[in-house]
């Protein structure tokens, strides 16, 4: 430690066994299911919902999140990459002139994921017939910002969405980049701030009788996380996508806006909905 820099030489991954790797990122996101279910399951018991629904809504989640999270990250940001090498979207592996490496699923977009988790959960709901989509969204939420955090986490140690060089005496030097200038530590930004989301969250739902108001929790959960992610991502480094053709903000700044006005509009309509 030198000052306010922590230098960053903290490995990927968790464990190597031959050509297979665990990555503390993989290890996150199977925490962040993992936690996401049991919390998911205190709600459903008190609430009094059937607990036979969990095993399928869990099925759909990971689905929804791992699909949409990887073709954002495809469509969104990298496609010039991903259109000359399509096996690497859904496959594990990366491809090159020394043949295949399995690196896991390290390109995931969150906006992506957020689509794929939303399209999944109406599919859910119709299946089983739930009176309304938004009273599972206004519970899920606390969920996926536990997730949110967990999986900024895992991007830490990945050494990846890193922030800008802050060209001063704080930040976090990334070695494993072979940098020695301290930079700002962007995911640790958005998981302190995906943390105090889902503290707020969870406290109002067991505090207070606001989850009644439909789509409550869902409108300030839209408008919380995304407003996190859009000032973040002015200490971010660029990702590419989307910001190359429009210009002024960045990619994550332009995919937040329509999540934080749609997040808008429900925490109106909510207010529509007495308790």
């Amino acid at each position: 430690m030198d000052k306010l820099i922590f230098k960053h030489d903290l490995s990927e991954s968790l464990v190597s066994i031959g050509p297979i790797t665990i990555y503390w990122y993989s290890l996150m996101f199977l925490l962040a299911f993992f936690f996401g279910y049991k919390l998911m399951e205190k709600i459903y018991v008190k609430e009094k919902k059937d607990l036979k629904l969990l095993d399928p809504f869990l099925v759909h989640m990971v689905l929804g999140t791992l699909i949409g999270a990887r073709l954002g990250e495809v469509f969104f940001y990298n496609w010039n990459y991903f259109q000359n090498n399509l096996l690497e979207i859904f496959l594990p592996i990366k491809i090159d002139e020394n043949g295949w490496n399995f690196v896991g699923y390290r390109g995931l977009s969150s906006h992506g994921a957020t689509i794929g988790i939303i399209l999944s959960i109406v599919i859910y709901k119709i299946k089983y017939k739930y009176e309304s989509v938004l009273w599972i969204f206004d519970r899920l939420v606390i969920v996926v910002a536990l997730g949110g955090m967990l999986v900024r986490i895992g991007n830490f140690f990945n050494s990846e969405i890193v922030g800008n060089y802050t060209g001063s005496e704080f930040g976090v030097i990334f070695l494993n980049r072979s940098e020695n200038l301290p930079r700002h530590p962007a995911q640790l930004y958005e998981s302190f701030g995906y943390l105090i989301l889902f503290i707020i969250l969870y406290t109002l739902y067991q505090k207070t009788k606001l989850v009644e108001k439909k789509g409550f929790f869902f409108g300030f959960f839209l408008m919380f996380l995304f407003g996190v992610r859009f000032i973040v991502e002015y200490v971010k480094e660029s990702q590419g996508g989307l910001e190359n053709y429009l210009g002024i903000l960045s990619t994550g700044q332009w995919l937040s806006i329509p999540f934080m006005i749609i997040g808008l509009v429900l925490l109106m309509r909510s207010n529509f909905n007495k308790i």
